[in-house]
């Protein structure tokens, strides 16, 4: 479980407070990038690809961790190369390897966002163009991103020191898909439903959804403060 920002003694981001215009600001930049990973001509994408970097940088400042995206990258990259490879053998492993780019182009704003703006902000700028109901849904997603690749390393790991077969060079095999998805993707989605229902739980004991305004929850302690 997270207590105040820890989950098995390592401290998460917390993300800036750019107030409700610079988060709105971020929130449409991130929103025209990712778009941008899939409707930009091939011969443009060095481009954001730099930009992406400059993101990535600045999220990693901001005690990011980038290591669970890149280990799900690579997963993707085999996954899809070896597909692409069953279905078209060694003609199309370009066009595999495009569509992997651009799929990582586009996630990568999205883990920006969750590390470096507070996820209570995102949630006030979401209420101003959607309900307030799906507005939290849409901010606690988001604020999950930092969770999920953390907790897809952490059992990719664990099941690769258990002896499944899911390393990159292992999945260009289609026979060990399935066990990816028995070894990997089950048991996060099996931890993301048990989180799910914790923050149901969480909000419901406080009462969201009762009052057409809603409040958001600044924390203007100081670092020194948390101590």
């Amino acid at each position: 479980m997270w207590v105040k920002g820890r989950r098995h003694g390592r401290t998460s981001p917390k993300g800036l407070d750019l107030g409700m215009w610079g988060s709105a600001t971020a929130l449409l930049l991130v929103v025209t990038l990712s778009s941008a990973a899939f409707l930009l001509p091939q011969a443009q994408l060095p481009w954001l690809a730099a930009i992406n970097l400059i993101l990535v940088v600045h999220g990693m400042l901001q005690r990011g961790a980038i290591g669970g995206v890149i280990r799900f990258v690579l997963l993707q990259l085999g996954f899809t190369l070896g597909l692409y490879a069953l279905m078209h053998g060694g003609e199309q492993l370009g066009q595999g390897t495009l569509a992997v780019a651009r799929i990582t182009l586009a996630l990568l704003p999205g883990w920006w966002l969750s590390v470096s703006v507070r996820p209570e902000r995102i949630g006030e700028v979401l209420c101003l163009v959607m309900p307030a109901k799906w507005a939290f849904v849409v901010a606690a997603s988001i604020g999950l991103l930092p969770f999920m690749t953390q907790e897809i390393a952490e059992i990719y790991q664990l099941q690769r020191l258990r002896g499944a077969r899911i390393a990159p060079k292992q999945l260009l095999n289609p026979r060990n898909w399935p066990e990816l998805a028995y070894c990997v993707l089950f048991p996060l989605l099996i931890q993301l439903l048990k989180l799910a229902k914790q923050m149901a739980l969480a909000a419901k004991s406080r009462h969201f959804g009762h009052t057409s305004k809603p409040t958001h929850w600044r924390d203007n302690r100081s670092e020194h403060g948390n101590k």
